[in-house]
């Protein structure tokens, strides 16, 4: 009986080898391409992450887009049409060719991410504010455009068998 592994740790092993499996499959999908210069395959990939809402009370689009170690003069955003583009580049802060890394899961490099607005987002009036690593992007939005609660009628059970 000294051969058999405690429920816990078969468990645990379970789940570190599926982890690890799915490390090795990301990294297989996200592998670079040739024509990509060689820095790329050191540094990674960049793609903040963002939260876009609507307030109804307030009546705004609120778009938060999580830049950390991003210099703000680094972003750019366009609007054309529906979609909002925001494009821009995280460095690496130095240079470390000839680092030995224990562990290296920051990662550097362009980056683009577009917002379709939904219908009555004022373009003309969109702000952008840079605070603590996120970039804010707000625009108002018509009344009229806002989601709205329809009422449902319920007929009488007379009602429902005539119409049958």
């Amino acid at each position: 009986m000294t051969s058999l592994i405690p429920r816990d740790t078969f468990f645990q092993d379970l789940f570190d080898f599926r982890r690890d499996f799915d490390q090795i499959f990301n990294r297989f999908l996200s592998w670079p391409s040739a024509q990509e210069e060689p820095a790329m395959t050191t540094l990674g990939v960049f793609t903040p992450p963002m939260e876009c809402f609507v307030d109804k009370d307030g009546k705004k689009l609120h778009c938060n887009v999580m830049l950390p170690g991003v210099d703000p003069k680094d972003v750019s955003l366009q609007v054309q049409g529906n979609t909002l583009t925001i494009s821009g580049e995280r460095s690496a802060s130095r240079e470390t060719k000839e680092t030995d890394y224990l562990r290296r899961e920051i990662t550097y490099g362009a980056f683009q991410r577009s917002i379709l607005f939904p219908e009555g987002v004022d373009r003309d009036k969109l702000t952008a504010e840079y605070r603590n690593g996120i970039l804010e992007i707000t625009a108002p939005i018509a009344a009229a455009a806002l989601p709205r609660k329809v009422e449902i009628k319920a007929l009488p059970a007379a009602a429902r068998h005539a119409a049958a």
